[in-house]
């Protein structure tokens, strides 16, 4: 996690501002199946995202891929995913009564922190139901945009690499340095632990492994143990990850809360009580 760098995705052009919370204009139903018109897929070429509608409902497509792009422009020959382009579709989304859920794929190296923190607190907040499909990889800064949904999918073959904060450019040599980065740490630290399962000590253990990569701090984590060691809610593709929306989506028109959000709920819980408890030994 660059403090300063930028990472990525899909680089989204001018129109993805205006695309995002779009449906597809001329999706056409045909029972459970969504046929994707001329204008989804200027839509999925412009913007890098896409809107598809069935039966089941009507789904947001994001994807969040290279690098996530911060103040500092990325050269043209880097895929970026650029923090401006994915704030005001998130908002659009959660605003627009045409979509029921977000859909979020991952495969990002990670980038600029605070504007990976910017996107992950919109997911968070968002009242519609939300999902992450973590493809390829969700390292650094793609670590707390995977948990910001409420569920998270993380494919087999995929990795999420975590490791302390880094920072580019001139580093003044001084205590208030380190203090710093030690806040920055914080907030990544704090927001994972609230939006997954695993434990704050386990987190930062991971985070501070020495001898796992070469010449660097950190862990790389695959799929199975993402999930074991509840960085990760589930195992899986984009089939679980769709019927897990249409799921939710189903329960949010009902007035319910699926078992699902329960158990999830209860899990996090069971975190948080089991860190007061040990706060207070």
């Amino acid at each position: 996690m660059d403090s300063g760098a930028p990472a990525g995705g899909a680089q989204p052009s001018k129109g993805a501002q205006q695309g995002g919370a779009q449906s597809g204009g001329g999706a056409q139903q045909g029972g459970d199946e969504a046929v994707m018109s001329e204008s989804q897929r200027r839509q999925i070429q412009e913007t890098a995202s896409s809107t598809t509608s069935s039966s089941k409902g009507v789904i947001h497509c994001l994807t969040i891929v290279g690098q996530i792009e911060g103040h500092q422009i990325l050269p043209q020959e880097v895929k970026s995913t650029k923090y401006e382009h994915v704030m005001p579709q998130l908002a659009a989304i959660e605003e627009s009564p045409e979509i029921d859920g977000l859909l979020i794929l991952l495969n990002t190296v990670g980038g600029d922190i605070e504007a990976g923190l910017a996107i992950a607190e919109l997911i968070a907040s968002m009242k519609k139901p939300t999902v992450s499909l973590v493809l390829g990889g969700g390292h650094s800064i793609g670590v707390p945009l995977a948990v910001a949904a409420k569920h998270s999918i993380i494919a087999p073959s995929a990795a999420m690499t975590i490791h302390p904060v880094r920072l580019t450019g001139v580093v003044i040599g001084v205590p208030q340095t380190y203090n710093y980065f030690s806040k920055i740490q914080d907030r990544i630290v704090s927001f994972v632990t609230k939006h997954s399962n695993i434990s704050r000590r386990r987190f930062i253990e991971m985070m501070m492994k020495t001898g796992e990569l070469a010449a660097d701090v950190g862990t790389v984590i695959y799929g199975e143990e993402a999930v074991r060691c509840g960085l990760i809610d589930q195992l899986g593709g984009l089939s679980d990850a769709l019927e897990w929306l249409h799921r939710e989506i189903r329960a949010q028109k009902e007035g319910t809360v699926s078992g699902a959000q329960q158990a999830k709920k209860g899990a996090r819980g069971g975190v948080r009580a089991r860190r007061i408890d040990k706060t207070l030994e």
